[in-house]
């Protein structure tokens, strides 16, 4: 995903993000509020950029999910207000959203984080 530069698992519920979008670069730490195996994932920042979201994975078939995401976030500064209004960032989180339900469907069915 080209947005999210990293994501570090700091403890169980404890992340640490680092995201760049329209080149402005934000790192933040999240706690995940709720995480169902498979299903479900929410998280809320608990410093820096003001972001929670929430991402469900929904299994149609052997080879295809639906992954949808709800995110909210408070842009900063005049780059991220005008991506925001603009729509940049918007298409940024459908392309990697997109990216990423690929890697899912077409990866080896492993794990990648808890």
């Amino acid at each position: 995903m080209s947005a999210v530069e990293r994501i570090d698992q700091l403890s169980d519920t404890r992340t640490h993000w680092v995201t760049k979008i329209a080149g402005v670069e934000r790192e933040f730490d999240a706690e995940i509020t709720e995480q169902n195996t498979d299903e479900r994932i929410a998280w809320k920042s608990v410093d820096g950029p003001n972001q929670a979201g929430v991402v469900t994975f929904h299994r149609i078939d052997d080879r295809r999910s639906r992954v949808t995401l709800q995110l909210d976030f408070d842009p900063e500064g005049f780059a991220e207000k005008a991506g925001s209004a603009l729509g940049i960032v918007e298409g940024q989180i459908k392309s990697d959203l997109k990216k990423f339900k690929e890697y899912i469907e077409n990866g080896d069915g492993s794990a990648v984080g808890g």
